[in-house]
Parts: C-alpha cells; structure tokens; sequence
C-alpha cells in the first residue's frame, strides 16, 4: 500500500502551513517556495484542503492560507483522507462498495474491518503538530495481539 503523491504533499504542505500558525496567514506562493510543491500543485492541494475543512484560505489583501483548528487537532488520517477519500484496505472495507464475487466464501473478510480500523486508528493518532515539529520520530506502539474468535488471534 503507498499514498499518492497527492496525499504525500498534502502532509508537507500542512506540515508548512503548521509552522506558520501563529494566526498569520501564509500565501500559497511561498508555501509553493517553502516546500519545494510547484505552485499549481500547491494551489490545487490549498482547495482540496479547504473543501475538507483542513484550511481556510482567503483571496486579496490580508488574505492567504490558515489551519481551520489547531495543529493538534489534525490528524494524519484527515489529510490523507481529504486527498484520497476513506481510508479502506480493501472493497470489503467500503460501505458503499458493490458485492465482491469471492464474498460467499471469503474467510478474510472479517478480518478487514478490524486491520481496516487499526490503520485508522494509528494515523488518526499522529498529530499534524508532531509531524510539523521535526523533532524525534514517532515511535513505533508495540504489535499486541487481539482475539478474533476462541480458537484465533491475529497480531496487529
């Protein structure tokens, strides 16, 4: 599995965006500058991220780009998923998803949703404000095991 160059920008471009969030607003010439995003990919990115709610972004004088909420308050699962949509392992993980031919006689389908949200969970767990702040890497949570049924476990 690897995220789009899309939703990999999107991370550096509200990684910028958060290290001017002192209430100043910032142009999308030089976030565009700062990170490096030729500016139509960044201008492009800025409405994604404003239509999820991520950024305000205002045209004119005094306008520019600010974080809708604080940085702490942004996960690295909202950013993906402003870019690529839910965040779903596989078809079985959509709610809106047409039925898959092998779904009679899948024995891993109910074990998606559980890895599905694990996923989730994990990236909704880093903060655009840790991303932003450099610093250390996250550390990796220890695999524990979680009980399927009385006779399986699977590590996650």
């Amino acid at each position: 599995m690897r995220l789009s160059n899309m939703a990999d920008y999107a991370v550096v471009l509200m990684c910028a965006a958060a290290r001017h969030c002192g209430g100043v607003r910032v142009s999308a010439t030089d976030l565009s500058d700062e990170t490096g995003l030729n500016l139509p990919t960044t201008q492009k990115l800025v409405s994604i991220l404003a239509k999820a709610g991520l950024i305000k972004s205002t045209r004119g004088i005094g306008g520019g780009i600010l974080l809708s909420r604080p940085a702490a308050a942004i996960s690295l699962a909202d950013i993906i998923e402003a870019v690529e949509g839910p965040i779903g392992m596989t078809i079985c993980c959509d709610d809106h998803r047409a039925a898959c031919a092998l779904e009679t006689n899948c024995e891993v389908k109910p074990h998606w949703p559980i890895v599905n949200a694990k996923l989730r969970e994990t990236l909704g767990a880093v903060s655009l404000s840790i991303l932003a702040n450099g610093g250390e890497a996250i550390s990796a949570t220890p695999y524990k095991m979680v009980k399927m049924n009385e006779n399986e476990s699977m590590s996650i």
